[in-house]
């Protein structure tokens, strides 16, 4: 310790006089100057003195642009106490850059000091700004405040609600800096976007939830009879036939719903999928009006089609096809029935537009805030009685096949004025006109 203080002060004694030497053309030039002073009386010697000393320790404690050999040692002990940088390194920018989901570098104040394009986008939040100043989750703070003290890497969940409702999953992790580079440590935020898992797990909840109070009922009512048939009406032979059509009806229903679900299902499964095979129209919505025809004299509905002459040609799988327009047919049959008849008219292909398929019916129509809603699963705008009530997943159906096929249904209503139905699907490509392709010469 002794010989390190003998160095510093022999060090600085040194560095003191280097300085002197290094100035030698200045104090010359002021000591000319105040000399002259002297002669021609404007300073008194004395005055002249303390000018010239004054500047000399000036001009010894100052530092100079070229650091002398002396100071060199003291400047790199400087340096090395300098305080650590609040910005991350370069190699810490490229990993946060390549990572597949947004991420923010934030110093150990809770400074945000970098953030990958994806965070830009997710949370706008500018580099020196607070983490609180976009996101104020107070579990999401307290989980940091606990890594940035030293803690393990932790995750939690959390949401927001503005301006859409966002799910994410945070996760907080310290990066220390290593020994010598004289840098300080900072915390790694890693989001992972869960909404559209949030989503579909909501979605699967209902689903299930609504497809269990569907097959409870008709259940409920086959237990029912069936403990009714073994009781009080076991030796009753017109209850017992009375009961035993009951049950075949709630048999029938669930059936039909189990068949719709399984359907609904190979359907979302194709969702991603076009299909590209070519159906032609006319024959096919033709074997539709006939195949429904003993439904709507059940219902005493006249079915009325207005079909165009030749192919209407479109992309598409013909069995989803017959499935979408029998749903359409047959609910218009059945809750149209009062307006005593239904129409199914096709409206030809345009020069920048596909063919549209209508269905109507005349019945007693359906309120408008029921309208958005009708393609929902399990949704019925009005119950109906035994002979109309469905499963509530035709027009859900119906849905997810146009939308395979990238046709769009369009539902025009009002009340006591009934329910139009439209199938339109998309514009015909465009085949190269080969008349115009040069030919080559014979």
């Amino acid at each position: 310790m002794a010989d390190e203080a003998a160095e510093a002060k022999q060090s600085s004694v040194g560095g003191f006089f280097a300085r002197l030497a290094a100035g030698r053309m200045l104090l010359t030039g002021l000591a000319g100057i105040l000399a002259l002073l002297v002669l021609t009386e404007a300073v008194t010697l004395t005055s002249a003195a303390l000018i010239f000393f004054s500047v000399l320790l000036m001009l010894g404690a100052l530092p100079l642009g070229v650091a002398s050999p002396a100071d060199r040692p003291s400047i790199r002990r400087l340096a090395q106490r300098a305080p650590p940088s609040v910005w991350p390194e370069t190699s810490l920018k490229r990993m946060a850059d390549a990572l597949p989901e947004p991420c923010i570098i934030l110093d150990r104040r809770g400074y945000v000091r970098y953030q990958n394009r994806l965070a830009e986008k997710a949370f706008p939040i500018r580099p020196g700004d607070p983490l609180t100043f976009r996101l104020r989750a107070p579990d999401l703070v307290a989980a940091y405040e606990r890594v940035a003290a030293g803690g393990p890497a932790e995750r939690l969940e959390f949401g927001e609600r503005v301006p859409t409702e966002r799910w994410y999953d945070a996760w907080f992790a310290s990066v220390e800096a290593r020994e010598g580079e004289g840098r300080g440590g900072f915390v790694i935020l890693l989001f992972s976007d869960k909404t559209e898992q949030r989503r579909s797990e909501k979605i699967r909840v209902d689903f299930v939830a609504n497809a269990s109070h569907e097959l409870r009922t008709p259940l409920a009512s086959l237990a029912g009879f069936i403990e009714t048939l073994q009781g009080p009406a076991r030796d009753d032979a017109a209850a017992r036939q009375r009961f035993l059509s009951i049950m075949h009806e709630q048999a029938t229903r669930m059936s039909r719903l189990i068949d719709d679900l399984l359907s609904l299902s190979r359907i979302e499964m194709k969702a991603h999928m076009r299909p590209e095979a070519p159906v032609d129209l006319v024959p096919l919505l033709s074997g539709v009006v006939a195949a429904m025809e003993p439904l709507a004299r059940e219902q005493q509905v006249e079915i009325e089609s207005t079909l165009p002459d030749g192919q209407v040609m479109v992309a598409g799988d013909r069995d989803e096809l017959v499935q979408v327009f029998q749903n359409l047919v047959e609910n218009a049959c059945k809750y149209g029935r009062s307006g005593g008849r239904v129409l199914v008219e096709m409206a030809p292909p345009g020069s920048e537009e596909g063919p549209r398929v209508m269905v109507r019916d005349f019945g007693p129509g359906i309120a408008a805030e029921h309208l958005p809603r009708l393609t929902e699963r399990f949704y019925r705008a009005s119950e109906g009685g035994a002979s109309t009530r469905g499963t509530g997943l035709g027009l859900a159906i119906v849905k997810h096949i146009l939308n395979r096929h990238r046709a769009r249904l369009v539902i025009e209503s009002q009340p006591g004025a009934g329910a139009a139905f439209s199938v339109e699907f998309p514009a015909p490509r465009r085949a190269p006109d080969s008349d115009k392709t040069p030919k080559a010469e014979k």
